[in-house]
């Protein structure tokens, strides 16, 4: 069983979140707080495999609490939960090592997955969603960033570079391999090499690389798919 652990401070939000997930035969709800404080206290105590994380609560927001968990090396992987004005502090949160986002109105069949994703260790957390807030967070990048990854970026291969750009765009693993004419096998060759190169610990973590170093521009995000 996957469990999970719901941090919101609107109790008919984590209500409707436990009776998606407890519908659900592999997954569990383990606690819930209405506050970054209260869940940061309960996860140190005893670790969920995920943390549906709000952004905006009280006494402590979804962004300090995730730095305090990662910070205290918890198991408890943190997927943040965001609306479009919060951009800012969404990158924030990702900066601060959760694992991936999502949007409040994603179906329930994303968030569901979504979950299941960040447990096992993926950070491949809703494509169409990524595509379209990371065009709108990387407004709020400092802009002196591209100069400080200089040095890692002449690490790369040219090939190695042109998985990064696909990979900042949204693609999946299928659809870089398709692109870029290679098998899957071999893209996630050159992602484990990009991970180690770069020093970054997950997907999502080379995404906001490619931004921060200019290697990818909001234009060159893909346009979300029909129903997206």
């Amino acid at each position: 069983m996957t469990k999970v652990f719901l941090a919101d401070d609107q109790g008919l939000v984590r209500g409707g979140f436990r009776m998606l997930i407890e519908a659900e035969d592999d997954l569990e709800v383990v606690g819930e707080a209405a506050d970054g404080a209260g869940a940061v206290k309960q996860l140190l105590q005893r670790p969920a495999d995920v943390v549906l994380m709000d952004i905006r609560m009280p006494i402590m927001d979804g962004v300090e609490a995730t730095r305090r968990l990662v910070a205290a090396g918890s198991p408890t992987r943190v997927l943040i939960l965001t609306t479009f004005d919060l951009d800012e502090y969404v990158f924030a949160a990702l900066k601060a090592g959760a694992a991936g986002f999502l949007l409040k109105d994603a179906r329930p069949e994303e968030l569901l997955s979504a979950i299941r994703n960040v447990a096992g260790g993926d950070a491949v957390v809703a494509p169409s969603a990524t595509r379209r807030l990371l065009a709108h967070v990387v407004q709020s990048l400092p802009g002196e960033a591209a100069g400080q990854h200089d040095d890692k970026v002449q690490l790369l291969t040219a090939r190695e570079v042109e998985v990064l750009q696909q990979i900042a765009a949204g693609a999946t693993n299928a659809e870089i391999a398709g692109t870029l004419y290679m098998a899957e096998g071999t893209v996630k060759t050159h992602i484990g090499r990009l991970l180690a190169k770069l020093d970054c610990r997950d997907r999502v973590s080379l995404v906001l690389f490619a931004f921060e170093a200019g290697l990818a521009e909001p234009r060159a995000a893909r346009s979300p798919q029909p129903g997206s």
